[in-house]
Order: structure tokens, then sequence, then C-alpha cells
């Protein structure tokens, strides 16, 4: 991948840790690592970005939503996740266990379920080649 092309990637990636903690956010954020991109040959137009996102104890991330056209798998690889997407309650993700969220989905809540030990996940976008950034946060991010 041309340097270019990693350091497009990575500042898409790591726009919504870069944006900063809404006003009053007690807790530390995430940080995101890209791990892999490259267009899909068999879907002209379309991409396959995964990230590690790595929480800290208590780490959570801001409300917010993906590309339009993203369809997202996530898989957590160690400890627990917190997730609310949509209208959906909210459920506890172990370390082995998955979730998907459909494009335009809102991640209303995306949080590691311990106070105590570090979580991460590995998540996996299928995107239009043009559509960035890869995530937004809300324009009212403290609304937990």
């Amino acid at each position: 991948m041309p340097a270019f092309s990693k350091i497009a990637l990575f500042c898409t990636v790591f726009g919504l840790t870069l944006a900063g903690a809404p006003a009053g956010y007690a807790h530390e954020l995430e940080t995101v690592k890209p791990v892999f991109q490259s267009a899909i040959p068999n879907i002209p137009g379309k991409n396959l970005v995964a990230v590690v996102v790595n929480y800290p104890p208590g780490g959570k991330s801001p409300p917010h939503r993906h590309a339009k056209s993203a369809f997202i798998y996530a898989y957590v690889l160690t400890g627990a996740i917190r997730s609310v997407v949509g209208t959906e309650p909210a459920k506890v993700y172990q370390a082995g266990e998955s979730f998907h969220e459909e494009p335009g989905a809102h991640h209303r809540v995306s949080e590691n379920a311990s106070e105590t030990q570090p979580a991460s996940l590995l998540a996996v976008f299928i995107v239009d080649a043009e559509d960035q950034p890869l995530t937004v946060p809300d324009s009212n991010s403290d609304t937990r």
C-alpha cells in the first residue's frame, strides 16, 4: 500500500479518537489500530477495512455512526464489550463472540464492560471506497 494511502487510512480511522472526548467525559477513550485495507476485487467500488479497537479498563467510545455504506462485523478479541446499536437493548459480548452493524446504524454505546480489565475487538468494514470518514461521533456525544 502506498505511503499516502496508509496515512489517509490512519487519519480516517483515528478521526473519532482525534476528535477528543466530549465535555464531562469521565473515562478514557479507546485506541484504534488499522490492520488491513484492500479493494475487494470481485465487488467493484468496495473496500475491506479492518481495525483493532482497544479499550482500557472503563474505556468507551462516544456515541457515533459509521460511513453510510459501511456494513460492520465486530469480533471481541479480549475481555467484554458492552454495545447498544440502534434501538436494540444493551448487550455484553465476551471474548469469542461477535455482532454486526447494518449500514447507517447508530452505535449509541460501545464500551469496555469492565472497570478493571482491558478489552479489545476486531472491526471489519465492507464499505464504498469513497465513503469517508469511517467513523463520525454524534454532534451531541454527551448523551449517555
